[in-house]
């Protein structure tokens, strides 16, 4: 009897050990993001190093599903099938695996007039927001305005150091993560079953609304939203 305990228990330590992240778990993380070659700072969510990047900056726990690219794909394809215990992993990407090649046809001329109508005046190392695509000014001669398109670590190597603290297993913390990261902020929430109840204003409705689907494939919830009504104000 006493044999097939000892038995038992060096199974169960060997399922212990095995037990590995699967794509769709919630993992919080800490990140640092470095240019392999030059070492300079780009990413980070810990305190410390996000000041040097933006010293206005809040750095915030970072809590993904893998494999759903809401990070850097590579590094969540990296951690699948890694132990789910806390660990602390350094992944070095390729271009094509980081933020890809750099492309020649994303640098494009673009009539000076076009700045000026938008009241800007372009110069070199300026960087603007065309329709959702970031465009850093090269150079300005007389009508033309030579602007690159390409991602601004487009065609480097990078470093991630990526720090494990925990497999998240709360539902909740699961459903605000979610939330705020397609958002960009904390809005409240409530489960009653498998029922996701939000109640939001019309234009936040309306986004959330896009990714029902979403929440049923990584939480199992069926997403109900309802638009607040806010008091019109009286002359």
């Amino acid at each position: 009897m006493k044999q097939k305990k000892k038995i038992y228990k060096r199974f169960y330590l060997r399922l212990n050990i095995t037990m590995v992240l699967q794509k769709k778990d919630f993992i919080e993380f800490e990140f640092i993001g470095k240019i392999k070659d030059t070492g300079e700072l780009f990413d980070s969510n810990i305190a410390g190093e996000l000041k040097k990047i933006n010293p206005e900056a809040i750095a915030k726990p970072y809590i993904i599903p893998l494999g759903e690219g809401l990070f850097m794909p590579a590094v969540e394809e990296f951690l699948i099938g890694k132990p789910e215990t806390a660990a602390s992993y350094d992944i070095s990407l390729t271009p094509e695996k980081a933020f890809g090649l750099r492309n020649s046809k994303f640098v494009q001329i673009m009539p000076l007039k076009i700045f000026h109508s938008q009241r800007i005046v372009p110069t070199p190392g300026s960087v603007f927001n065309f329709d959702g695509r970031l465009g850093k000014v090269l150079s300005v001669n007389g009508g033309r305005v030579i602007t690159d398109f390409n991602h601004p670590l487009a065609g480097k190597e990078v470093n991630y150091k990526i720090n494990i603290i925990k497999k998240v297993e709360d539902l909740n913390q699961k459903t605000k993560a979610l939330i705020e990261f397609f958002l960009q902020k904390d809005i409240s929430f409530t489960i009653e079953g498998n029922k996701l109840k939000i109640e939001a204003e019309t234009q936040i409705a309306k986004f959330l609304g896009l990714f029902k689907d979403k929440f049923k494939d990584l939480l199992n919830l069926e997403l109900e939203i309802e638009e607040s009504k806010k008091e019109e104000k009286k002359e």
